[in-house]
């Protein structure tokens, strides 16, 4: 995944807080989530999940066009839903907005 240093770009990186019992559950909501709905979302760039070695934090990253699409999402009745199933599987969960202000690759 590429990551956009565009400014009109919205990045957004949600963490969750799990324990080894419920994180495949999560992990599992979130596969789904993206693949049934997230990726065709208007405005949606990408997305990757993101795992620790002990089962107890989750984090998503994910870039959208405009901070507007991604409200849309977000204020949506499925994402509603699906906001309340991953707040049941987890101990908190938060998106926050950011902006990037460099990316690097290898070279």
């Amino acid at each position: 995944m590429r990551v956009s240093q565009n400014e009109k770009v919205q990045t957004v990186i949600t963490t969750y807080e799990v324990t080894p019992g419920t994180y495949l559950d999560l992990l599992e909501e979130l596969r789904n989530s993206f693949e049934e709905f997230i990726r065709k979302q208007d405005g949606f760039i990408a997305g990757a999940v993101h795992t620790n070695d002990a089962q107890t934090r989750i984090a998503n990253y994910t870039q959208w066009q405009s901070r507007e699409q991604f409200l849309n999402v977000l204020r949506s009745d499925e994402m509603r839903r699906m906001n309340r199933k991953f707040s049941d599987l987890s101990k908190g969960f938060e998106p926050v907005l950011y902006e990037v202000h460099a990316s690097f690759e290898a070279g």
